[in-house]
């Protein structure tokens, strides 16, 4: 692998022709008292409070958010009986998210990235509360919990492209890794507590759950009010914005680093989604003879590897070239699926996908990162909405071909799909580009 620029470093000059070989240093002229830096200092990110507030605001958001959903189907599950509603209600959520992550880049690049945020949250907050009233008094029906599980995942992809392409502002290029790393310790860490706080809360009370996700989004809305540095640059917000929604998707497809890698990303979460893996690990164990209590751990023990790499992320940046950390990630996909096939019993499945859960947010670190590195501010929000939009909607589609093979040909014929499937995904990542990539502070603009 070719050398590669290191932060700091000057030894590039531009010619001048004519130029005498006498050195001559200039000095800048003074910025003007009160002119805002555009590039914030470049000292420890611990210390940014600006970032720091905005992931602890997107950390209650996500932990409000998983209380909330887990609680959706406990809900419909207690007042109709019914695992279809349940099942439609989660499903329309998800379609929702991602179809409104499309527009919600764009707003991220035409308005104040606080203010759509700050709304978002309000919304959410004005909703859950009415929706506990509503539950406190026996008000609730099928349309009323369809429409607020809608209406809350809207807000949710309208939001989410603004609080990622607000890290790009609010950090210097040497650290957009280490917080895009931070960001999915956040994500996965809410994963994890979401659901038994939101298991708990309904256990007290059924109102409980939603009424705890609206106060943390109030919270949430309350340390959006911390950041004081603009969430755009000063060149977004002045520049007309261009392209139109459209403009994500052919910025995105225009890169050759980030190309590959999404259309990489897509088949693996087809192949390996969230709840496709689950349904095809709990109806092997249960095709296998074990007990509810077995299959629960064997999914704590998938899970739990999310969180682990999240929160080794940061220091797998520091130690592994990122051309070997993506074919390593690509390609386990193919040989977990194969094990997950021929390795017999239980426990051990759960331990064969934490492999794949493990490298989730690696990935996801890597990639948001290159996307922070190398698109202008004034087009992030736009090119995230194109991203979570192709890696999300890639998922139902997984989910489906999970239970449609398994009905048709058994759980042996579940894993040896996904492994065509995330072994044709991987092609892409064995270009000379991916296997020479750069740091993603070197291909920064």
């Amino acid at each position: 692998m070719s050398a590669e620029p290191r932060e700091g470093d000057t030894t590039a000059q531009t010619p001048v022709s004519g130029a005498a070989t006498e050195t001559i240093t200039e000095t800048p002229p003074e910025a003007p008292p009160g002119t805002p830096s555009e590039a914030p200092p470049d000292r420890p990110l611990i210390k940014n409070r600006d970032f720091q507030a905005l992931w602890s605001s997107e950390a209650f958001a996500a932990v409000g958010k998983e209380t909330a959903e887990i609680a959706y189907p406990l809900l419909i599950l207690a007042t109709t009986g019914s695992a279809l509603y349940a099942g439609v209600v989660g499903s329309a959520q998800l379609i929702t998210a991602s179809v409104m992550s499309i527009p919600g880049g764009t707003l991220a690049d035409r308005l104040d990235r606080r203010l759509l945020l700050v709304g978002c949250n309000l919304v959410r907050v004005a909703l859950l509360a009415l929706f506990s009233v509503l539950i406190f008094t026996d008000s609730t029906s099928m349309p009323v919990i369809f429409a607020i599980a809608v209406v809350s995942a809207t807000c949710f992809g309208l939001s989410q492209p603004a609080g990622m392409a607000a890290i790009k502002a609010l950090v210097p290029p040497s650290q957009l890794t280490q917080a895009t790393a931070q960001n999915q310790i956040r994500y996965f860490g809410a994963t994890v507590a979401g659901p038994p706080i939101g298991g708990a809360l309904f256990g007290v009370a059924r109102a409980f759950p939603f009424l705890a996700a609206a106060v943390s989004f109030l919270i949430s809305s309350a340390l959006l009010l911390l950041v004081r540095r603009p969430m755009q640059s000063a060149q977004s917000r002045a520049a007309k914005e261009k392209g139109g929604t459209a403009e994500g998707f052919r910025f995105l497809f225009k890169q050759p680093i980030l190309r590959p890698l999404i259309i990489w990303i897509m088949g693996s979460n087809m192949a390996f989604t969230h709840s496709g893996v689950f349904l095809a690990l709990i109806a092997t164990a249960q095709g296998r003879g074990a007990s509810e209590s077995f299959i629960g751990a064997t999914l704590a023990v998938a899970g739990l590897g999310g969180l682990f790499g999240s929160l080794v992320a940061g220091w797998v940046f520091r130690k592994v070239k990122p051309s070997v950390i993506v074919l390593c990630g690509a390609w386990i996909g193919p040989v977990v699926a194969i094990l997950l096939a021929v390795v017999p019993g239980v426990i051990p499945l759960g331990v064969i996908v934490t492999l794949v859960f493990i490298r989730g947010p690696i990935i996801s670190t890597l990639f948001l990162s290159y996307l922070a590195a190398v698109a202008p501010d004034k087009v992030q929000g736009r090119v995230l909405g194109a991203v979570f939009f192709m890696s999300m909607s890639a998922a139902p589609i997984g989910v489906f071909l999970v239970g449609a093979v398994f009905d048709l040909a058994g759980p042996t014929w579940v894993f040896i799909t996904m492994c065509a499937i995330s072994a044709v995904a991987a092609l892409p990542t064995l270009t000379k580009r991916i296997r020479t990539l750069p740091a993603p502070e070197a291909v920064a603009v």
